[in-house]
């Protein structure tokens, strides 16, 4: 996704510490077209991780606030003027919303970074100009989505056109709050389907932001709304609702599962998944450019904290290499120490909760009774009052160890030795996940070799945990089904019917 330039420097901290002091964020719940508080009246406090303090008070939905939203959404649904206008319409107030989203960009960059602690500079660069990328890609193939017509003979003729699902939930995680939410919303709109956002509790802010961007750009009430609040108050009602017709989860694996076992106890609702990731990166002898891939293998587990599902957290680097390589790798690891979010000068930001950290923690300490550190493996800039854990690296790690099987989302890299090609395979295919791999060769027969043998939903050669807009991102296992961007996405969100219609009179 295409990165917008921005001119904010080391020099600019004090001007962005001013703004973040002075922002007061919406928290309210947006249903029908408006901001409501939530039905009981009640809120939760919404924390910045960098700091442990209170942005804002946020409504606290439940069971009653998905009801009025399901209700304002079936209306508009069957009211038809989303769900049946030309597409040509939607396209229109779509991409509207990407040149919105782009216009509030210093707002929403701000907003996610004080929500979730990451990097300003990603939030200005990466996450909200590739939010407004993907509701503009979405919007421009609306209209460009052909139906399609059989050759029956002289006497039918039938079609198979697409159809909104209906009702769409979005359930969407902590890490990159605003990409997500266009990565399920921007197709489910664009389909015609109207849509429930429920942000992650921890970082709800940008996704009630851009509720307001959505009417300014002319998508009608009813069609858009958000709910934020806790999983088992307005989660699972998404999930058990009888009249959601799809819900689109980005999770944890235990989480998807409820929403599996949520869809056979209501109405069969198709739930689409993409959940966790364990993901390898394996290095072999003839790769030409170690430093280039220890670089890449330190970006693949340390950008955001670690806190990317598709993380490559499994480094498998061959024996033959692994003294060459080693003190690369750490090189590349001290780019990543992490201070305040708002500064440029920082490599990486707040983990998103104290009870992330401590999660985390806890994987590291049962790291120091399977393998070596080679570098963090503890706490830092406490003083602060944020979440902060030093880039960790663990050496000699077993294939089977707890910290290269378990998805930490944090940053901790395993490092583990392989002699075969035929090792290496069966170890980074024995994880319960499938979401991504990237392998290191010069060697094209190896690549290819590889790229087919890797039970995962993409692999990246000689690059690492690559995405656009134009290729479909998600995983096998138990990493989920179904598969976000690209044309693919409307997949998810439509229904294919066909009609057959006789022709009197037979052939002229």
């Amino acid at each position: 996704m295409t990165a917008i330039n921005t001119s904010i420097s080391a020099g600019d901290v004090s001007e962005w510490t001013s703004r973040a002091d002075a922002i007061r964020p919406e928290g309210r719940a947006f249903i029908h077209g408006r901001y409501l508080p939530a039905a009981s009246g009640k809120t939760f406090d919404c924390i910045n991780p960098a700091t442990g303090k209170t942005i804002a008070q946020v409504a606290s939905c439940a069971t009653s606030d998905v009801d009025a939203a399901v209700k304002s959404a079936r209306k508009a649904f069957d009211t038809g003027t989303w769900s049946q206008c030309d597409p040509s319409e939607r396209r229109k107030s779509l991409i509207r919303l990407a040149d919105l989203i782009e216009g509030a960009r210093e707002e929403l960059a701000l907003l996610e970074t004080l929500d979730t602690g990451k990097l300003l500079r990603d939030s200005l660069t990466l996450d909200i100009p590739g939010s407004a990328d993907v509701f503009r890609f979405f919007g421009e193939a609306c209209d460009k989505l052909l139906d399609e017509a059989v050759p029956a003979g002289s006497e039918a003729l039938a079609t198979i056109t697409r159809e909104p699902v209906g009702i769409v939930g979005a359930v969407v995680p902590w890490n990159f709050p605003l990409k997500m939410a266009a990565w399920k919303c921007a197709p489910a709109l664009a389909a015609g389907n109207s849509v429930i956002l429920k942000p992650a509790e921890q970082s709800p802010l940008t996704a009630i932001r851009i509720a307001a961007l959505a009417v300014e750009a002319g998508i009608p009430e009813g069609v858009f709304n958000v709910l934020p609040g806790f999983g088992p108050e307005v989660g699972a009602p998404i999930g058990l609702h009888c009249d959601i017709d799809c819900v689109g989860f980005t999770g944890s694996t235990e989480i998807g599962k409820r929403f599996m076992t949520y869809a056979g106890r209501s109405n069969m609702k198709r739930i689409w998944l993409e959940c966790g990731g364990k993901s390898a990166f394996v290095v072999f002898p003839d790769c030409k450019d170690l430093k280039a891939a220890a670089q890449a293998a330190a970006a693949g587990i340390f950008f955001n904290q670690g806190e990317v599902c598709s993380a490559t957290s499994r480094l498998f680097v061959h024996e033959d290499i692994t003294k060459e390589l080693t003190p690369l790798l750490l090189e590349a690891a001290m780019a990543y120490q992490p201070g305040n979010p708002l500064d440029q000068a920082s490599g990486m930001g707040a983990m998103i909760s104290e009870e992330q950290t401590q999660r985390v923690l806890g994987y590291i300490e049962k790291g120091r009774g399977e393998a070596d550190i080679l570098i963090g493996g503890h706490r830092i800039l406490q003083e602060t009052g944020g979440s902060f854990i030093a880039p960790t690296i663990f050496n000699g790690v077993s294939a089977q160890a707890v910290i290269a099987t378990d998805e930490i989302f944090g940053p901790v890299l395993s490092v583990i030795p392989f002699k075969t090609e035929a090792e290496v395979v069966a170890a980074a295919n024995s994880s319960i996940y499938g979401l991504g791999a990237s392998v290191w060769t010069n060697d094209l027969d190896r690549a290819i070799r590889l790229s087919r043998a890797m039970h995962v939903g993409s692999v990246s050669i000689n690059t690492v945990d690559h995405v656009d807009l134009r290729t479909p991102f998600g995983g096998v296992k138990q990493s989920g089904n179904g598969r976000d961007l690209s044309l693919h996405a409307f997949d998810k969100y439509c229904d294919l019917k066909t009609t057959w219609i006789a022709l009197q009179g037979g052939p002229v």
